[in-house]
């Protein structure tokens, strides 16, 4: 593991109005490393996720990626959203085009490849979802499975150092839930860093060894699933991970 984490959140808050999202949030994500997000609906988990690339802009805290603060003014938003990869909840693909051209299109918008460079990468990440053969469909024709590949091919594509998932199975059925599971696996052994946001318990057991546990826009807990519902001492965090803890 590398001396200094590739993201660091240091006591990040997070305030829309009068009401506090996030409230003093600390996490380290090293490269190679997968971490799961667990906690209520409304803790701040999304919340969270959009500050890493601006999507949200925090109040106060600080949040640095490969060492430098990501907050601070004069940040190239950009770049850092092309380093950081987003897979939505929805899967956010653009109806109107192709999976191929959902893939590549950032390539060429962002990164300014011209169409067959940006086609030819597309497709080799495509290639390693096992999707190229769906190149010329359209969302609409796509399972959720097929839609949620679609959607981390177009964020590897952009070669980013981490890639973050907002709930990746929360629009699936229990096998594409195993099947995202498998996957974010398979990239995990090829070395892709990743941050992930579930309220899937059965998701957080197979693809990580330990879960963040955030209550009320804090991090209350660290630590593997059995004794989180077991041991800790916070009633709230034990009720929540024994909900499913011994079907999961």
């Amino acid at each position: 593991m590398n001396a200094s984490p590739l993201i660091e959140i240091r006591q990040l808050v997070t305030r829309f109005g009068e009401h506090t999202v996030l409230n003093g949030v600390d996490l380290d994500l090293y490269a190679g490393e997968i971490k799961v997000v667990m906690g209520p609906s409304g803790c701040g988990k999304s919340t969270l996720l959009r500050c890493l690339n601006r999507l949200v802009e925090p109040s106060s805290g600080l949040i640095r990626f490969r060492g430098q603060d990501i907050t601070a003014p004069g940040t190239d938003v950009r770049a850092l959203r092309q380093s950081i990869g987003f897979v939505f909840q929805q899967f956010a693909l653009y109806r109107h085009l192709t999976v191929l051209d959902n893939v590549s299109l950032g390539l060429r918008k962002l990164r300014g490849l011209r169409r067959a460079e940006a086609e030819q990468k597309a497709l080799q990440e495509l290639d390693r979802l096992e999707m190229a053969g769906h190149r010329d469909k359209y969302p609409a024709q796509l399972s959720g499975g097929q839609k949620q590949r679609v959607a981390i091919a177009r964020a590897l594509a952009m070669d980013p150092a981490v890639v973050v998932f907002d709930e990746p199975t929360s629009a699936l059925d229990p096998v594409m839930s195993r099947e995202v599971a498998a996957l974010i696996n398979r990239l995990h052994d090829e070395g892709v860093t990743m941050l992930c946001v579930t309220h899937d318990l059965v998701l957080a057991q197979n693809i990580a060894d330990e879960v963040i546990f955030l209550d009320q826009g804090r991090v209350l807990a660290q630590d593997s699933i059995a004794r989180l519902a077991k041991d800790h001492a916070d009633p709230r965090v034990r009720a929540f991970f024994g909900r499913d803890g011994d079907k999961a």
